[in-house]
């Protein structure tokens, strides 16, 4: 039963592959494209809502070049975040919730992206809440930022929640039935990732009693997690 909490509360590593796109096919289309060569556009800066799926993106970017033996960093702003990196050295740098940063800490990512721009080759992938014309940022930095691509992190709706969610259980070699989606989506976290992590514990609940997975089976697992 220990175990089945932890499944519930602890994520999956991101990845590109356990990304659901939904509208964001495009979006995900390029990043794989940079892992492999096949896109030349180095500046990409990507915005949306919390919980949208940003900080999985470029997590799971800078991870996937760390697996190729290539030098990657992922970075959460905070308004005192540090950069002090050598560009020449790097293939991939993340910088996630730029809208963060102090005065201090955005002069300092001005001249990294500068230095990246003229003596690196790396991907330089940042995310924040808003477009770039709307944040309240230098606008020499702002104006650095809206250079390269820019895309818009589309949250999944209702029904490509619920189809990821039965999807992965018939990866997983189950039927989930709508009743169940449906049931989390009015009751539990609304984001994705914690949805199927419920699932996932479920599922291994479901052989632990070995009983069917029905609405009842959820309810009584949820129980048990409080």
């Amino acid at each position: 039963m220990k175990q089945l909490l932890l499944d519930i509360s602890s994520p999956r590593p991101p990845t590109l592959e356990n990304f659901i796109p939904g509208h964001n096919f495009e979006l995900l289309q390029t990043l794989k494209n940079t892992l492999i060569n096949q896109s030349l556009e180095r500046f990409i800066y990507v915005w949306g809502n919390s919980g949208c799926g940003k900080s999985h993106l470029l997590q799971a970017v800078a991870e996937a070049f760390v697996q190729q033996q290539l030098k990657a960093i992922y970075v959460s702003c905070e308004i005192n975040s540090e950069f002090a990196f050598d560009a020449a050295s790097l293939r991939c740098m993340a910088i996630d919730n730029v809208e963060r940063l102090g005065a201090a800490a955005q002069i300092r990512l001005f001249n990294f992206y500068n230095q990246v721009r003229e003596e690196g080759d790396a991907l330089f992938l940042v995310s924040g809440e808003v477009s770039p014309a709307r944040l309240s940022l230098r606008q020499d930095l702002v104006t650095r930022l809206a250079w390269g691509l820019v895309y818009q992190v589309h949250e999944l709706n209702d029904e490509e929640k619920r189809e990821a969610m039965k999807n992965h259980a018939i990866s997983c070699g189950f039927e989930l039935p709508y009743e169940i989606c449906d049931y989390l989506l009015q009751h539990e976290q609304r984001n994705l990732p914690a949805l199927i992590r419920v699932v996932d514990a479920l599922d291994r609940y479901s052989l632990t009693k070995q009983r069917p997975i029905t609405l009842p089976l959820l309810r009584e697992l949820l129980q048990v997690a409080l």
